[in-house]
């Protein structure tokens, strides 16, 4: 079985791709896993660490081929305010609890769950259920290219130590 070793950040790749793997957002956070391409070739993923793929990036194969990433549409909620303040402090809100949120102009999108999407019309948010690739942000401490998460220590959220 053919082995994927690395990967090609999107926008640093310009040659064809022989192939495509389309993958939820759940999907493209592995370090070695078989995976199947659109026209049918499985291969193994096998990183030295677990990356988020993005959509666009492209999986480099032994034989040198590239298998490229799309980011599958999933089911989300796109959330939105009429005062950006409204926006931020839900943006905070959202963070607080270590949701991964997509940024998408003057909408932020999160994955739908009944009882957020509560949170958020309580906070006087407008919801859309939608379906769309979820490309959340890397966070702080993703380094370049929101390449990788990190891993949480245990923090205090306002309480005391």
């Amino acid at each position: 079985m053919l082995r994927a070793l690395s990967v090609k950040p999107r926008g640093t790749w310009g040659e064809y791709a022989t192939d495509t793997v389309v993958l939820d957002f759940d999907a493209r956070h592995r370090r070695r896993i078989v995976m199947q391409t659109v026209h049918g070739l499985f291969f193994l993923l096998d990183l030295a660490e677990a990356l988020v793929l993005r959509n666009g990036d492209a999986l480099v194969l032994e034989d040198g081929c590239l298998v490229e990433v799309v980011a599958a549409p999933e089911p989300l909620t796109e959330i939105r305010c009429d005062k950006p303040q409204d926006l931020a402090r839900i943006a905070w809100h959202l963070g607080n609890r270590h949701l991964p949120v997509e940024i998408a102009g003057r909408k932020l999108r999160i994955r739908c769950d009944h009882v957020i999407e509560d949170m958020l019309r309580g906070l006087g948010a407008t919801l859309l259920e939608i379906e769309a690739p979820f490309e959340p942000e890397g966070g702080a401490y993703a380094g370049a290219g929101h390449r990788h998460n990190h891993a949480h220590s245990t923090h205090a959220h306002g309480e005391s130590a």
